[in-house]
């Protein structure tokens, strides 16, 4: 099959499995919002999207396109070390025109993908997988998810963490973004300068909405606390 066996077909996956995840990273941008506002809203938005079958397909369906995104990205990244042949130990200067980024992708996913499993092990870990089996005790309560942004990102040593996630993100996306449009054939010539500034806007914005959260919970200084502290 093409998209598995052909250099194009794996691009295609990666593309459409890169816009399917920041698909994902808009609604849990959202999500995250409603946090600094009320806790007891965050907490309903858990509740209802707890250990539920659908809650549980849609985690086994996000965690496949992850996997997929991830396995692709370094059977891509081999493909081309391998065409660049003895090349690759060549000292040259770097190419015109080539973003930081898009020369560093693999270990800017690398980077995502150890903040991603301490992200599990903060919060899908303690909460979703602590529903699926009740037999084992945590505290807080699962579906207090409030109360685990509250203790995460007052950690400091978790917001610089979480941080340096956040900027990993960025630089990846802000590449990823329009080059996924471009290798499904979305952008041209004159769209693909448009596409790029639409990417770096959109994907600023969504990663700035990301840090407002962390350090607003670092700093304890959210409306949602106040109003915590209050009652």
């Amino acid at each position: 099959m093409w998209l598995i066996n052909s250099s194009i077909g794996r691009k295609v996956v990666m593309s459409v499995t890169g816009l399917a995840l920041i698909l994902f990273l808009t609604f849990h941008c959202c999500m995250n919002i409603v946090a600094l506002f009320s806790g007891e809203a965050y907490n309903t938005i858990c509740e209802l999207l707890g250990a539920n079958w659908y809650a549980v397909v849609a985690t086994m369906g996000l965690a496949l396109l992850a996997l997929v995104h991830i396995v692709y990205a370094f059977i891509l990244d081999i493909q081309n070390r391998k065409a660049r042949g003895s090349e690759r130990y060549a000292v040259a200067n770097k190419p015109e025109k080539v973003e930081w980024a898009s020369q560093n992708m693999l270990v800017l996913g690398i980077v995502i993908l150890l903040g991603l499993v301490l992200h599990l092990f903060n919060f899908w870990y303690n909460m979703m997988f602590a529903e699926l089996f009740p037999c084992i005790h945590y505290d807080p309560a699962p579906a207090d998810g409030f109360d685990k942004i509250v203790n995460t990102f007052g950690n400091p040593i978790y917001a610089v963490l979480y941080v340096i996630w956040i900027v990993a993100i960025w630089f990846h996306l802000t590449h990823g973004f329009w080059s996924a449009l471009h290798t499904l054939g979305i952008s041209g010539k004159v769209w693909q300068k448009r596409w790029q500034v639409i990417g770096i806007v959109y994907v600023s914005l969504l990663m700035l909405a990301f840090l407002v959260v962390i350090l607003a919970f670092a700093f304890g200084c959210t409306p949602s606390l106040c109003c915590a502290t209050t009652c």
